[in-house]
């Protein structure tokens, strides 16, 4: 795809980056559990809800689900699940972006990881890869 969406990832990184050492500056201290919480992060979540489509990848066959994005990073996305996901599950999860290509092409963002927390049909995945792709132009009959 072009340079500027992948630098669109890369600005979202630096964002979050700056962000997180602004607002540990200001929030003052937090309870210790969210603080251990805050300290794994690498990135700031941006509160995204998208619809969500994932397959999961088992050793002889691909399961496929749907939900809804609740929050994202350049690190990783939690979403809702249809079933609960177990910890180390790989998966391929398809984001409905908000933006359009050219103002008129839908986009979604691809990506692919593995899940690191699953609690009560929410998982959250470590993104290993991504990429963008068009979803086609959707014109009215």
């Amino acid at each position: 795809m072009g340079e500027p969406l992948s630098s669109f990832i890369e600005l979202v990184g630096a964002a979050g980056r700056l962000g997180k050492k602004r607002g540990a500056a200001q929030a003052g201290a937090p309870a210790r559990a969210e603080a251990d919480a805050a300290e794994r992060r690498t990135a700031v979540r941006f509160p995204i809800e998208q619809e969500v489509r994932y397959k999961v990848f088992n050793r002889n066959t691909i399961e496929l689900g749907s939900g809804r994005t609740i929050n994202m990073s350049s690190n990783g996305v939690l979403f809702t699940t249809e079933r609960t996901l177990s910890p180390g599950e790989r998966l391929e999860v398809a984001v409905s972006w908000p933006a359009h290509l050219d103002n008129h092409c839908p986009l979604k963002l691809v990506t692919s990881g593995r899940i690191v927390r699953s609690d009560n049909r929410r998982a959250a995945l470590s993104i290993e890869r991504y990429e963008f792709r068009t979803q086609g132009i959707h014109r009215p009959f």
